[in-house]
């Protein structure tokens, strides 16, 4: 892989990651594109999975817009790793025999994304690789 088609290839994860957050939350707030809860329907209001929507909903869509990546990542990743353990862990070791598997799967990317990325910073670097000086210190 060429290096400089990493900034593209890291976008466009960042977008599929971001969707399918989206999709699955508004899958539990609003059952759209099809509800996914056992009886059909949305998440009860305060309920786990209900809070579990929200993180998804909103945490998806600033993941897709690219604002504050990088914590909406730790969040994101998090919120998975606990369902992971609270729903599949118990049920045997390898995510694939305890359907764990998507969850590890939007995990990891979603963690891992943001360490790939470039620092915030790294748009106002000279071409020499030295940061300008602020405008208060001259």
């Amino acid at each position: 892989m060429k290096k400089e088609w990493a900034p593209q290839l890291l976008s466009i994860l960042r977008i599929v990651v971001a969707f399918l957050y989206f999709q699955v939350g508004s899958a539990k707030w609003f059952a759209f594109p099809a509800p996914i809860l056992p009886g059909g329907g949305v998440a009860p209001v305060g309920s786990l999975i209900w809070f579990a929507g929200i993180i998804e909903v909103v945490g998806g869509t600033l993941f897709l817009l690219g604002l504050f990546t990088r914590p909406v990542a730790f969040i994101l990743s998090g919120e998975m790793a606990f369902a992971y353990f609270i729903g599949h862990a118990g049920h045997g070791f390898w995510p694939v025999l305890n359907q764990g598997a998507p969850r590890s799967s939007t995990a990891s990317p979603s963690f891992i994304t943001p360490r790939l990325a470039p620092d915030p910073g790294a748009s106002m670097r000279c071409s020499h690789g030295a940061v300008p000086p602020s405008p208060r210190s001259r």
